[in-house]
């Protein structure tokens, strides 16, 4: 015990002995918590939408002023015909199109109905299909707000009206920060505790002191140990400025026990035991560099934090079974927006052990001590 203790005094003066590192590990996490949480989402604003108004009467103006009023559109423009407003989506410069046709007011009020045309830029699929739905939306709403006004309308609507009245579980407003920070927190150990350890054995194959631990009696267990538990003590520290930073800035509490969040310790201690395996294979800083990048890269990307892993290709979905950060996301998520409890956890907890516990044999198991 006595050979750890002094193994982890040298380990974390080399951290501190570097000026940037320690200001780096401090900085990370308010950096991303603070950036990335606006910049990173899916939800579809400020969509430019132009007009085309072949009625100009009262009730097609009424309709483009509730456009005009949303959160979600940009009145672009007013084009005096379809094509000239194509050209607009042809270069960029427009989103979506809403053709008014001519007599929507007396087909509304006689007919009891009329039709309007939307034609949307779908070269970015999400923004064409979201904001569809939500241009749907508000005709819809138009359309009932006509019929409370005229209850005649009404009276001679030709199919009975089924009225839909959704009840938003675990995130009540739809914010999609609420849903992304659990995750970024995270991400944010996953590339310090993930990098970091990856660049530690190789710098010393590099600089020869590494020869200097290996003419000596310490057992690869206790070198990899003293390695590990810095990086563990650094993620625990990561993890405890995210959870008062989310709690803060933006008001994001357990819904459950938030005790539970500790759990993330079980993903600190997997994700630094691949770091050290990748430091173990690699022989040069710019190998484990690259092969650190190629692997972190592909863990976040098929780990469910962006896009679900439903709705991932077959070998993708087998991947996300055995990446780590799907199953600490998974946990965050349920501890933070459902309040879920530790029996509620304990079956991704149970994976996320295994491999936390098979990537740390791994990183003994892969370290050669040579003379």
């Amino acid at each position: 015990m006595s050979a750890i203790k002094y193994l982890i005094e040298k380990e974390f003066k080399q951290i501190f002995r570097n000026s940037i590192l320690p200001k780096l590990i401090a900085a990370y996490p308010v950096m991303i918590l603070l950036i990335f949480p606006w910049t990173v989402s899916f939800e579809v604003k400020n969509i430019r939408v132009n007009v085309v108004d072949n009625d100009k009467n009262l009730l097609s103006q009424r309709l483009i002023g509730k456009i005009n009023a949303s959160s979600y559109f940009i009145l672009n423009g007013m084009s005096p015909t379809f094509d000239t407003a194509f050209d607009d989506i042809d270069n960029g410069s427009c989103d979506m199109i809403l053709e008014i046709p001519q007599g929507f007011d007396k087909d509304l009020v006689k007919e009891n109905g009329s039709t309007v045309f939307i034609a949307a830029n779908a070269v970015n699929g999400t923004q064409g299909l979201l904001g569809t739905n939500y241009l749907t939306r508000i005709l819809n709403n138009f359309s009932a707000e006509l019929r409370a006004e005229n209850p005649s309308l009404a009276t001679r609507a030709a199919a009975p009206r089924i009225e839909i009245v959704p009840n938003y579980r675990f995130n009540a407003n739809l914010d999609y920060k609420s849903f992304m920070l659990p995750a970024f927190m995270m991400l944010i150990i996953t590339l310090i505790c993930g990098i970091l350890p990856a660049l530690n054995i190789v710098i010393e194959k590099e600089t020869g002191t590494i020869q200097q631990i290996n003419t000596t009696p310490v057992g690869k267990f206790s070198f990899i140990v003293a390695k590990l538990i810095p990086y563990w003590i650094i993620g625990f520290f990561i993890l405890l400025v995210s959870f008062f930073l989310v709690w803060g800035v933006y008001g994001l509490f357990p819904s459950g026990n938030a005790s539970l969040i500790l759990l993330a310790t079980v993903y600190i201690i997997g994700i630094s035991g691949l770091g050290l395996i990748i430091s173990n294979y690699s022989e040069t800083l710019q190998q484990a560099m690259f092969l650190v990048m190629f692997l972190i890269l592909i863990i976040i990307l098929l780990s469910g934090l962006f896009s679900p892993i439903a709705g991932m290709p077959r070998w993708a979905t087998i991947i996300a079974f055995c990446n780590p950060l799907s199953y600490a996301a998974e946990i965050m998520r349920a501890i933070y927006l459902k309040g879920a409890g530790f029996a509620d956890v304990l079956t991704p907890l149970s994976r996320l052990l295994l491999l936390a516990i098979g990537l740390n044999v791994w990183a003994v198991l892969s370290y050669k001590k040579r003379y």
